[in-house]
């Protein structure tokens, strides 16, 4: 067998061919595990995903099952010490250059398999191949490489096995957790990487799939790209796929003033938008006008409220507490709409309240907004009477 294997490329043909083989294990890894089988957003048909679930054997020794049930913990404990890989917890470094290893120890761990593994697949290629002999794949796929490309196909095989671990365990739940921008304001700490999900197959778009887990396309704003889910448009098109669910889209129409059921289910389930709108169009707008009207010591205190005030994924502690009363006390503009944030907050969270009595409060709410003198609150009272879900 020659160094260059049954086939001389360029330089640049190699590079072609490791990033279109590490394109479609990001496509399975997505598509796949993430969308198909930890979520259950998509339905694929068997040739499809038996087609995915042979590539990631072949290409990761990726044993669905473990991937799986990692993934959902995660969602259940997310930034807890629970979580299998939370930066927060864990701290950035380990999670993003040792993810990998975060990954194979929780996969020993048979109670997470058992609590959060069901409904993948069991048949017998799976139980005596694919489960059973997960390393088995990945060394074929080395022999295959070295038979037809030499020591490049060599490279190119270390290129994926180093592709994933780093890309999915490392910067996805790494830096998905810590840096970025945020588009909702859910309670744990995750984050859009950048709003172009293509080098990833859409999975940059972290804290959009935390504020909808459930849905098929990762995207929410018209700027933001999800590669995977125009792979996945495009299977749909052949019938391929079916979409099960998408996360839900709602606009505030001015010309509605009545608050009813219809506009407490819109507020319910985009309540991570709309935290973050608050945030955005009410708090942040008061604390620039309270630094304009205060001292520098004033200012600092502010600049360190900011964020304390706005995320509602930061779990003060007493320092944090004392900030935040700190701020309140200093300005009473301030103080009225924090009070009025967390008094919108008990719409959705208050128990198990009916929608009749979410109405009530919702109601009551934006009455309490427009009578507060703040033009700010009064606004966004308004854009909440017109709140409603877009027809699917």
């Amino acid at each position: 067998m020659s160094l260059q294997g049954l086939f001389s490329l360029s330089i640049w043909g190699y590079v072609g061919i490791a990033l279109l083989l590490t394109h479609i294990t990001i496509a399975s890894v997505t598509i796949f595990l993430h969308r198909h089988q930890a979520h259950h957003a998509l339905s694929l048909k068997p040739v499809v995903s038996h087609f995915f679930r042979f590539w990631l054997w072949l290409t990761s020794g990726i044993v669905t099952r473990e991937w799986v049930a990692i993934h959902r913990k995660h969602h259940a404990r997310c930034e807890t010490v629970d979580d299998p890989h939370s930066p927060r917890i864990k701290g950035i470094l380990t999670v993003l250059f040792g993810g990998y290893w975060l990954y194979r120890n929780e996969a020993r761990n048979q109670k997470t398999l058992a609590q959060f593994g069901h409904g993948t697949p069991d048949d017998w290629l799976e139980k005596h191949l694919y489960s059973a002999y997960p390393w088995l794949g990945i060394s074929l796929m080395a022999l295959i490489e070295l038979a037809l490309l030499g020591l490049p196909g060599l490279a190119i095989f270390v290129v994926q096995m180093l592709w994933i671990p780093f890309w999915a365990a490392g910067v996805i739940n790494g830096l998905g957790h810590y840096w970025g921008y945020r588009g909702f304001e859910t309670s744990d700490a995750s984050t859009n990487i950048v709003p172009w999900g293509i080098l990833i197959g859409g999975e940059e778009l972290h804290n959009n799939h935390h504020a909808y887990a459930a849905s098929a396309r990762l995207s929410n704003k018209w700027w933001e790209i999800d590669l995977g889910w125009i792979y996945i448009r495009a299977l749909a098109m052949f019938r391929l796929a079916r979409v099960k669910r998408l996360a839900p889209k709602a606009v505030s129409k001015r010309d509605r003033r009545m608050i009813d059921r219809d506009t407490v289910r819109a507020v319910v389930s985009q309540r991570f938008f709309i935290l973050k709108h608050y945030g955005r169009i009410v708090i942040r707008p008061a604390l620039r006008e309270a630094r304009r009207n205060t001292d520098r010591m004033g200012r600092r205190l502010i600049r360190r409220a900011r964020k304390l005030l706005t995320r509602e994924d930061i779990q003060p502690d007493l320092q944090a507490t004392e900030t935040i009363q700190r701020v309140l006390q200093q300005d009473k503009t301030i103080a009225t709409i924090y009070q009025f944030k967390q008094q919108l907050k008990e719409v959705w969270t208050r128990g198990s309240a009916s929608q009749t009595n979410r109405v009530e409060r919702l109601q009551a709410w934006c009455a309490a907004s427009e009578q507060s003198g703040i033009r700010a609150l009064e606004e966004f009272a308004e854009f909440l009477r017109g709140y409603r879900l877009q027809p699917a």
